[in-house]
């Protein structure tokens, strides 16, 4: 018997291009590393014109009671969706979606903190095209304890 241990994450935009910017110079230390891929993605920052296609959740705060198992088998998540797939098309400055918090030292709450694994949900978030100034405010909030998104141009 193992315990097996696993989590999703996907960013789209300035995130994954952070990523693999960070991936490719695997030789300068973690920290350094991190720290260059995010300013050098952030001088060259750029918006790509996309659709979005997601089954939103009724409850975007699902409580514990919620989140445990019916009797039917299926979980709140899956009763509150119903199929209504809504569509965002536009310019995103970056795209992620997480089914784990993804808890960090730059993030303590994680990017996605009502993320979790037992309640069959993903957190989507996607930020239009803003000012550089704006978005790095926006990932400066991450560290904040109080609402991460708490922009006009983030949903």
């Amino acid at each position: 018997n193992r315990l097996l241990r696993f989590g999703f994450s996907g960013m789209f935009g300035f995130g994954g291009r952070t990523l693999a910017l960070a991936e490719k110079h695997r030789w300068i230390p973690s920290k350094e590393r991190r720290e260059f891929a995010v300013i050098k993605t952030l001088a060259n920052l750029k918006s790509e014109d996309c659709e979005i296609s997601f089954l939103p959740s009724k409850n975007t705060h699902l409580d514990n009671q919620e989140c445990k198992r019916n009797g039917n088998g299926t979980n709140a998540e899956e009763q509150c969706s119903e199929d209504e797939w809504k569509s965002m098309q536009g310019d995103f400055i970056n795209i992620s979606i997480m089914a784990i918090p993804c808890l960090c030292s730059m993030a303590p709450r994680g990017l996605a903190p009502d993320t979790r694994l037992d309640n069959g949900s993903m957190s989507l978030i996607a930020v239009r095209n803003s000012t550089r100034a704006d978005f790095i405010k926006h990932l400066k909030q991450y560290g904040n304890l109080n609402n991460q998104c708490n922009f006009p141009f983030v949903e």
